[in-house]
């Protein structure tokens, strides 16, 4: 697995540099004064700003990295003539161990059909507004007792929409006290002395994402803000000590390979790829203030986002995610399994754009909200994996009757009239198994 990420490392690292020498670019300049003055004059209205951005190009797309973990093999895996790991016939030929339905059911017992959850319009048991009313009240005293384990178990149920911000801020154990704030503004002065070339890939990278989005093209000034901070945050660096990869260097002009003059490049050692910014985007719903968005979307993925584009064998990698989506499919819809299969439409093939940016973008962003109450009370991205199944489950039917992938794709398009708690619930509890 490291030696996957290694070489995908590699992979990542020339396809910068060569845009660096294509384009005659460096990796990091010195901004004059004027445009010094001139940045921190628009800060808050950098999405007025129209560069000529058509030169660059995102350094990988999603569809790159699912090529590489398709090729991934256990060198110490006989393979022979036996069929492969319970006849396993997605696209993740690794043999990972992934749970089963049982063991899902045990691990998200608090999805269960009697149990009231916020996202489920009419739950037999509890009559809804009787159930809202006590969940906001029982959220009121979680906030008041400032109990972080106590806000995590709440939000398994999901989060009442007024105390949302409040609750992931006290399970992410974010203050925003003066001192982070003061760590941002010396951000955005790094931001505003240094000009990086990951600065155009973000600009980029929003204006093909974010910009065209219905929900989220009214953040567009705070993605930049935000996006632009987190490439000079050196404190991202601590992330690596439990992370497969390795943040990039780069050595000062003429002292190539003399350790001395490395640098991590960007200096968080993060290099977005397309579609990065819609991490932040659902968060600007929540948080205004440009400092405490700062520091939940920074909390968010140092704990959960970075798994999505690494390769490792976490249960919340995409790894895991990607054999777990396909083993529950080819167990639970066997047909639908090999139909799709045999008119060359591999589930996940369409399903790993979702998983890589757990959904955002794809459901409307109440519903996303309330998928990551979920990831946030499990400590785990594994419910991304059953909702990609659950939506296979869902739209069955018509994807039974497909005869190509574009057409598999066509039934799949728009997810955004989808609720999400409905599918998850009746995949988990409600599948025969």
């Amino acid at each position: 697995m490291r030696k996957a990420q290694g070489s995908w490392e590699k992979r990542i690292l020339k396809s910068l540099n060569s845009m660096c020498t294509e384009l005659n670019i460096p990796l990091a300049q010195k901004r004059p004064a004027n445009e010094q003055k001139e940045l921190l004059n628009k800060w808050n209205e950098m999405g007025t700003d129209e560069p000529d951005l058509s030169l660059f190009r995102p350094v990988y797309a999603p569809k790159d990295f699912l090529e590489v973990l398709m090729n991934l093999r256990n060198p110490n895996y006989e393979n022979g003539e036996q069929p492969s790991f319970r006849n396993h016939l997605g696209l993740i030929q690794v043999p990972l161990k992934v749970k089963d339905i049982p063991e899902l059911k045990e691990d998200f017992s608090e999805l269960g059909l009697n149990i009231g959850q916020l996202g489920i319009d009419d739950s037999a048991q509890v009559p809804p507004e009787f159930f809202e009313n006590e969940h906001v009240r029982v959220g009121q005293k979680v906030l008041a007792e400032q109990d972080s384990a106590a806000a995590q178990q709440y939000v398994r149920q999901g989060c009442p929409t007024a105390l949302r911000a409040d609750l992931w801020a006290l399970i992410l154990n974010v203050s925003n006290q003066p001192e982070d704030i003061l760590y941002y503004e010396q951000l955005k002065s790094n931001v505003i002395q240094h000009d990086l070339l990951v600065d155009s890939l973000i600009y980029k990278d929003v204006k093909l994402t974010a910009s065209n989005d219905d929900y989220y093209f009214v953040f567009e000034d705070y993605l930049y803000q935000v996006l632009l901070c987190f490439s000079r945050d050196t404190s991202v660096l601590e992330h690596f000590t439990y992370s497969s990869a390795t943040p990039p260097k780069s050595y000062i002009q003429g002292k190539l390979g003399m350790e001395e003059y490395a640098v991590f490049y960007p200096p968080n050692g993060v290099i977005p790829f397309h579609g990065f910014s819609m991490y932040v985007a659902p968060l600007c719903f929540l948080y205004h203030e440009p400092s405490k968005l700062y520091q939940i979307f920074r909390e968010m993925y140092v704990r959960f986002f970075f798994r999505l584009h690494s390769i490792s064998s976490h249960p919340s990698g995409i790894v895991s995610l990607c054999l777990l989506f396909e083993t529950l499919l080819q167990t639970h819809l066997p047909q639908l399994f090999y139909h799709l299969r045999e008119i060359g439409a591999q589930p996940l093939r369409i399903s790993f754009k979702w998983m890589v940016r757990a959904f955002s973008g794809y459901l409307a962003t109440d519903q996303l909200l309330l998928l990551w109450d979920r990831i946030l009370g499990y400590n785990s991205l594994e419910i991304l994996a059953v909702l990609a199944a659950a939506v296979f489950a869902f739209r069955a039917v018509n994807l039974m009757e497909v005869t190509s992938l574009a057409a598999a794709e066509a039934v799949l398009a728009d997810l955004s009239t989808l609720k999400v708690m409905p599918l998850l619930q009746i995949f988990l509890f409600a599948t025969v198994t």
